[in-house]
């Protein structure tokens, strides 16, 4: 699932987790950056009742056991914004090591939701680093939609089906 920013896709892909199970797993990659970020943590929390399973987990994703469940991953940026930063800015060593989790995840008997954003759709970076990053999520967001059997796009709060 991929979209804008506030584009419905995180409400979007809680709903369809709900959809497929009646324990679904919410797996939050943000870090906790500042007071503004912590706030935007807890509207997400809120936002999810006693159904939900929380798991924060910064980078290593592949790690966790879901026993065959429903698991929404929110979300790729965030989650790549870590392994950039860690990685000092390195593409090269961000896709190796993000590549490799996604491929493990691939093996895994789980149903994930993927919640990413189309950074390349907005204005153009002003910084070489925030175009280095803004690459870093094309690349990702066409790797993980290639292993993808569907891709949603979010627009205005309206999913539209772009693959499967």
């Amino acid at each position: 699932m991929t979209g804008g920013a506030r584009s419905g896709k995180s409400r979007y892909a809680q709903e369809l987790a709900l959809q497929l199970s009646n324990t679904p797993v919410y797996l939050a990659t943000a870090r906790h950056w500042d007071d503004d970020f912590e706030k935007r943590i807890q509207r997400h929390q809120a936002e999810r009742d006693e159904r939900w399973t929380s798991i924060e987990e910064e980078k290593n994703i592949s790690g966790l056991s879901f026993l065959n469940n429903v698991v929404v991953v929110d979300c790729v940026t965030l989650w790549l914004t870590n392994f950039f930063t860690d990685n000092k800015y390195d593409i090269d060593a961000c896709l190796q090591q993000c590549k490799q989790e996604i491929d493990k995840l691939n093996r895994a008997e789980n149903t994930f939701i993927i919640i990413s954003n189309e950074l390349g759709m907005g204005m153009h970076a002003e910084t070489e680093i925030g175009r280095k990053f803004t690459d870093l999520q094309g690349w990702m967001n066409q790797y993980i939609a290639k292993q993808a059997d569907k891709v949603v796009f979010m627009v205005s709060g309206i999913p539209v089906a772009i693959k499967g």
